[in-house]
């Protein structure tokens, strides 16, 4: 089982998964000549292509779209990341595929009024990716020089090739957790989801 192998090996399987979901891989290539800060192409086009492969699925099938998070906090202005994102629509032309790319130094200024609760402003890109509803969805990976692959796991590789969704109360409400497992489930029922925590489990032990 993939999920019980050496991390070191565990990354290797990662990055072949990967390679084998061709859109993804070609993001991945053009997304590193944007040069964007602290970027990472993240969210559910990676899990979801480890859970294709797991399930003997299209490496490609039902993936919604691609995200490419960055981070800049220089400029917080909406022109500044359209002015990115447009950008990127040009790099990213002729894709078949939707690749929407973020300014995760921003998204404070917008997630209440989306989301229904408050965001701190992120730190980075790692931050953001830190605050996923999943921490199976926790996963960020960019090509560098020489081809080199960088990925960023918080939670480890395990829960993603296990086929395992296991809830992250840090920002995200229950009910976009649950609406999203939701999704997930109809299309890989395969996945074993574990159930928002109560109240009482996510208060933190007193000290004495």
């Amino acid at each position: 089982m993939i999920g019980r192998l050496p991390l070191d090996e565990q990354l290797a399987v990662l990055t072949s998964v990967l390679s084998s979901n061709e859109v993804l891989l070609e993001v991945l290539n053009r997304a590193a000549t944007l040069e964007l800060p602290g970027w990472y192409v993240t969210g559910g086009c990676l899990f979801q292509t480890v859970w294709n492969v797991v399930t003997d699925r299209h490496p490609g099938s039902g993936i919604k779209d691609y995200d490419v998070f960055y981070f800049d906090d220089r400029d917080l202005s909406w022109e500044a990341e359209d002015a990115v994102i447009r950008a990127a629509g040009e790099a990213f032309a002729g894709l078949p595929a939707e690749v929407e790319v973020r300014n995760e130094a921003r998204v404070h200024l917008w997630y209440e009024q989306k989301f229904g609760v408050a965001c701190a402003p992120h730190a980075s890109t790692e931050a953001a990716i830190d605050s996923f509803a999943a921490t199976t969805c926790c996963l960020g990976v960019r090509l560098e020089s020489g081809g080199r692959w960088r990925v960023y796991a918080p939670h480890g590789l395990s829960d993603v090739f296990n086929l395992v969704v296991r809830p992250n109360p840090v920002l995200a409400p229950r009910e976009v957790y649950e609406a999203k497992t939701a999704r997930w489930r109809q299309r890989w029922p395969e996945l074993t989801v574990l159930g928002w925590p109560s109240a009482s489990t996510m208060l933190t032990p007193s000290s004495t």
